[in-house]
């Protein structure tokens, strides 16, 4: 039992390093939403066109705007560590509609993996399809092209584009709102130790 509780000991003191777990996710998430923001409010015609055209989202250019301006601000904002769990509702969101709109109708996977990684993919046919297309383009590439040379940077394959990044997102976007954006390396946590009384 003194084992035991010398070994729990010991694995409490870790929490000294707590902050680095919300330091990496905001780390992590950050540049893909600045660049994914900054790319929307660079081309909006073109964002508001596919919002509207082949998403077929109403008020498209709002929309684009408000998509663009969630995800570069959202994304400077958990780089800073600067109102993190305010920024995190908009852009949880905004991984809520791009799943459902975007992603959804294209199942689970983002690859198609031939061995499910989830039990719930429900797009298992277009694994399937992508996988034989992805047969075929290795079949036309290794007959007409430079396969050893196409390929030494990695393999080829087809994007299924499904909602497993904007899911994987919005759970990583739900543990930053739960916990914060950590101590030390944070605005946040600067400004709520000023704040605090002593």
């Amino acid at each position: 039992m003194d084992k035991l509780l010398q070994l729990q000991s010991l694995l409490d003191r870790t929490r000294k390093a707590d902050f680095l777990a919300p330091l990496l996710l905001r780390i992590f998430l950050a540049p893909i939403f600045i660049i994914a923001g900054y790319g929307k409010l660079m081309a909006l015609d073109s964002t508001a066109y596919y919002f509207g055209e082949i998403l077929g989202m109403p008020a498209p250019m709002f929309m684009a705007v408000m998509a663009g301006a969630t995800e570069f601000f959202g994304g400077i904002a958990l780089l800073l560590g600067l109102a993190t769990r305010w920024f995190a509702i908009p852009l949880m969101m905004t991984m809520v509609v791009a799943a459902g709109t975007a992603h959804w109708e294209n199942g689970w996977h983002a690859l198609p993996e031939s061995t499910l990684t989830v039990p719930w993919e429900w797009r298992t046919d277009l694994i399937d399809a992508a996988n034989e297309r992805k047969d075929a383009a290795r079949s036309l590439l290794k007959q007409h092209g430079n396969y050893d040379w196409l390929t030494e940077a990695g393999s080829i394959t087809v994007l299924k584009n499904g909602i497993e990044f904007a899911a994987t997102y919005f759970v990583m976007l739900l543990t930053l709102f739960f916990v914060g954006s950590g101590r030390y390396v944070s605005i946040d946590y600067w400004i709520s130790k000023k704040l605090s009384p002593a």
